[in-house]
């Protein structure tokens, strides 16, 4: 790689090293939770516009769909990661608490609209599986390496 590619590498954000792995938790946590914002807010506009157009209530929207983007940035991330036991095992663990403790934090606001139950699931799936993921696929890496 050379200079200015690698210098144009380390000034983007997320910060990556050369294997295109992200580099630190809070870059991980900090861009999927900037996704997960965008994505809250893009339900929103869509429940504005659904709603003024008389088709439902606000709020009927699965809000699990702000997942969307965080989930995309982790598939990349898993991506960077050389194929193996340490990437494919980190994910499943990563996902399986992710989710059930997103169900948990769902189960915990039932009552409030689906959008908002599933935002707040959303966002918990995001933060258990960024800490799982990025800790986890590095401990076994180096177990296994």
């Amino acid at each position: 790689m050379s200079g200015a590619q690698q210098q144009q590498q380390q000034a983007t954000f997320p910060r990556r090293d050369a294997e295109g792995r992200i580099r630190t938790l809070g870059d991980l946590l900090g861009v999927s939770l900037a996704g997960l914002v965008i994505g809250v807010l893009a339900l929103l506009l869509f429940e504005g516009v659904f709603v003024s157009l008389g088709d439902g209530r606000f709020g009927d929207t699965n809000g699990w769909l702000a997942v969307i983007l965080p989930l995309w940035l982790f598939w990349d991330d898993f991506r960077a990661w050389e194929f193996g036991a340490p990437r494919v095992l980190a994910a499943l663990v990563g996902l399986a608490l992710g989710v059930l403790s997103g169900l948990l934090a769902a189960g915990l606001a039932a009552g409030l609209p689906a959008l908002f139950t599933g935002a707040l699931a959303a966002a918990v799936l995001t933060v258990v599986y960024a800490v799982v993921w990025f800790h986890g696929v590095r401990w076994l890496d180096r177990r296994t390496g």
